[in-house]
């Protein structure tokens, strides 16, 4: 059974943070109450590799319909690592995102952006067993959004993670370097502590870069502890 540290609050966005509005409606008004973890919370879930379809990694190919996706192909590679940076292998990683014009395949995103029939917006894997895991996708558009005037979203990838168990679930949201709408953005800087902020942003990797093919970004995961990675709320 694994045991788990106290995650550092510090380094997450508060549940409120009056820069970006919904959370007024929404955030929790009351403390939380801190519960003891148990059997359940340290050995579980645990998701088996069938899960997880052949092209289910590659956004490039599994939402093909008549043709190649639009926009600029990448590499989005990283290791999921604990609290003390041992890789977490068997990790189930999901990431969801909109297409390179900016729009979701979501009925509730009324974007005046085009849907692309070749891009789903959607995949998974597993992590292997040093941690490390892989996906090809095309980068995400900017898309402006109703929290106060002239805001735009900073282009971003959502990444779900589920550890050794449930008090190692992790959602965040991966950024890209040099992008000038992070400092305008109150979700991103919604997390405070500067250095945990950069560590929501991916690194370019040459090395990763597929000639002729993609471009490759770096981005490791700490699923808790000082150095881990910014939860997305």
């Amino acid at each position: 059974m694994s045991t788990f540290k106290p995650r550092d609050w510090g380094s997450h966005a508060p549940y409120i943070a009056p820069g970006y509005k919904s959370t007024l409606l929404r955030g929790p008004t009351q403390a939380p109450l801190a519960i003891k973890s148990g059997l359940t919370e340290s050995t579980g879930p645990r998701f088996a590799p069938a899960s997880v379809r052949e092209l289910d990694f590659d956004l490039t190919k599994n939402g093909l319909v008549n043709g190649e996706p639009l926009g600029e192909r990448i590499v989005v590679h990283g290791r999921v690592m604990d609290t003390d940076g041992r890789p977490q292998p068997n990790t189930l990683v999901e990431i969801w995102q909109a297409n390179a014009a900016g729009r979701y395949v979501h009925k509730v995103d009324q974007h005046d952006a085009p849907l692309d029939p070749n891009f789903r917006g959607s995949g998974r894997c597993f992590t292997d067993d040093q941690g490390n895991y892989k996906f090809y996708t095309i980068k995400p558009g900017a898309y402006p959004w109703g929290n106060h005037f002239n805001a735009w979203r900073p282009n971003h990838i959502h990444i779900s993670l589920f550890g050794p168990g449930f008090s190692t679930r992790l959602v965040t949201q991966m950024y890209f370097p040099g992008d000038p709408l992070l400092d305008l953005d109150p979700i991103f800087l919604g997390t405070e502590d500067a250095a945990a902020r950069e560590r929501l942003i991916a690194k370019f990797s040459i090395d990763k870069t597929e000639e002729g093919f993609a471009l490759g970004y770096q981005f490791d995961i700490v699923l808790r502890g000082r150095n881990g990675t910014p939860m997305e709320n």
